[in-house]
């Protein structure tokens, strides 16, 4: 359940609200308890398809897009990669079917991923489904908002529908929040699909308030840590 945000930010995804559960039915039909861990290398695949799932405010996007990876090429795998720590998945025992993804420097993950990550993943050619998305991931300035500096941080979550719905949404940002607060990191950002109300309801609960002069939508939601 993904709501990728204005201006190319990575968005966040509607988690449920509930206990923590267990013994949910995997992707493969397997039993599993869910669990919170840290990212693992070999969980690449998975954060891809999560994304690509939950993808167009938070349903499946699998057919909107010619590229299979383009959305986690932007919206994922990229934060696993430039700062594994500032990642958390949820696992069901066989696979990873939720993550939160984060970065403690917009400014500098924005750098980054213009000079060294997106070059080597740019699809070429582009199909015309996929345009929109490349134009916007090729822009530099993308993720440089108006509170960005006030908000260093930003981050984006999702959740297929076997982990929604258990409190793990909630947790999931805890336990970021608690790891941006280890390193000084004053205040988070993120962006959100308008469309993806649910989204904006958990947000609100969590604290996130709107970011106007960042984006008068509303869809940019910041958190003082």
């Amino acid at each position: 359940m993904t709501s990728h945000g204005a201006s190319g930010l990575p968005g966040a995804s509607l988690p449920g609200a509930g206990l923590p559960g267990a013994g949910l039915p995997g992707a493969g039909g397997e039993l599993g308890p869910l669990t919170i861990r840290p990212f693992e290398p070999a969980d690449e695949a998975d954060l891809a398809d999560v994304c690509l799932r939950t993808g167009a405010a938070g349903e499946d996007a699998s057919q909107l897009y010619a590229s299979p990876t383009l959305l986690a090429d932007v919206y994922a795998v990229p934060y696993a990669r430039h700062d594994p720590s500032l990642a958390l998945v949820v696992d069901n025992g066989s696979r990873v079917v939720g993550y939160v993804l984060a970065t403690a420097d917009t400014r500098a993950f924005a750098e980054w991923f213009s000079r060294v990550w997106w070059p080597g993943v740019r699809p070429d050619p582009v199909a015309a489904s996929d345009a929109a998305l490349v134009t916007s991931a090729d822009d530099p300035q993308r993720m440089l908002l108006a509170d960005v500096d006030r908000y260093p941080a930003h981050l984006h979550i999702d959740l297929l529908p076997e982990a929604q719905g258990r409190g793990l949404g909630r947790r999931l940002m805890n336990e970021m929040f608690d790891l941006l607060r280890e390193r000084g990191v004053p205040a988070v950002h993120l962006a959100l699909d308008p469309a993806n109300a649910g989204a904006g309801l958990f947000y609100e609960r969590l604290g996130f308030v709107p970011l106007l002069a960042s984006n008068p939508d509303g869809s940019v939601r910041g958190l003082d840590l």
